[in-house]
């Protein structure tokens, strides 16, 4: 099944897509909410609760919906860092012995199609494309074995990066969490429609229509479910939590010259299977100091 939580009048709505059409959930019955938290918690049954409600809903085009983040409300945002060989390479560091992790805030988070802020502290926004695990089973120590029991879907992230407040530290938290910069979506896929961990699937950045990377969910040194047995030894896993899985190869920063991204910049990214996120770079607003950019 493909979900999608898009923008109405009133809010939000959770959609399911079935090639160019796209069936409100959202009122059916079982999905008495507004995003993806209804067909989380439906578990193993939301599928089918789905396909019914599909069969009592009128299609619209999916061209004419505009993507809202999946969920809502989040809980946990988590990313790999240096999860590919040929990314750590290129970034200087040496082939880690355990996966980097990071943490990503809800303020950094937008929607496919939605303006990616290019901060004005900084010349230096990059590009990331990632897969994104949506956890639907909460646990800890997971077994590895058991891992896939745990997850609900998967989507596609750009986990857009400040690279010189990122180098400011050690720790990488400055520049993975300016406002506007991580976009998700448009859709979460369940793992019935995918190879077991969405492995063995292209993914690929484009900045303005030029291939920036390309490579394969194969090339992670840490796939799916060895990432959340390794996760959850630290902390409980809950639904509606998110992992990033990290970015291959090709980033702005290792190009020559460096290829960041500037306002009108349109940045895809995109995995086979699952979907294409698409943005336009944007300005931040100039705000009056103490104030709120609107």
């Amino acid at each position: 099944m493909r979900y999608m939580t898009a923008q109405t009048g009133e809010g939000t709505a959770l959609y399911a897509v079935k090639g160019d059409r796209a069936y409100r959930l959202s009122g059916k019955p079982g999905f008495p909410g507004t995003d993806l938290w209804d067909a989380i918690r439906l578990g193993a049954t939301a599928t089918e609760t789905a396909e019914a409600a599909m069969a009592d809903a009128d299609a619209v085009p999916l061209g004419d919906l505009t993507p809202a983040l999946p969920v809502n409300t989040f809980a946990k945002i988590l990313c790999l860092g240096l999860n590919y060989v040929d990314h750590v390479k290129e970034g200087g560091y040496d082939i880690p012995e355990y996966p980097a992790l990071f943490i990503r805030f809800p303020s950094s988070m937008i929607a496919a199609g939605a303006p990616m802020i290019k901060p004005t502290c900084s010349d230096r926004l990059d590009y990331e494309v990632e897969l994104m695990v949506v956890i639907g089973r909460g646990g800890r120590h997971i077994p590895e074995a058991e891992a896939f029991d745990h997850v609900f879907g998967y989507s596609v992230f750009n986990d857009g990066s400040v690279r010189d407040y990122q180098r400011k530290t050690h720790q990488w938290t400055p520049g993975k969490n300016f406002d506007g910069t991580g976009a998700l979506g448009p859709s979460v896929v369940t793992p019935d429609e995918l190879p077991a961990g969405a492995a063995d699937l292209a993914i690929q950045s484009r900045l303005n229509g030029r291939v920036m990377q390309s490579a394969n969910t194969s090339d992670m040194m840490w796939p799916v479910a060895k990432t959340i047995a390794t996760v959850s030894e630290v902390m409980t896993l809950e639904p509606g939590d998110m992992i990033a899985m990290g970015t291959p190869p090709g980033v702005g920063h290792a190009q020559k010259p460096p290829a960041f991204m500037f306002d009108g910049d349109v940045i895809e990214v995109e995995i086979e299977k699952i979907g294409l996120c698409r943005n336009r770079v944007t300005n931040e607003p100039v705000a009056q100091a103490g104030e709120a950019a609107q």
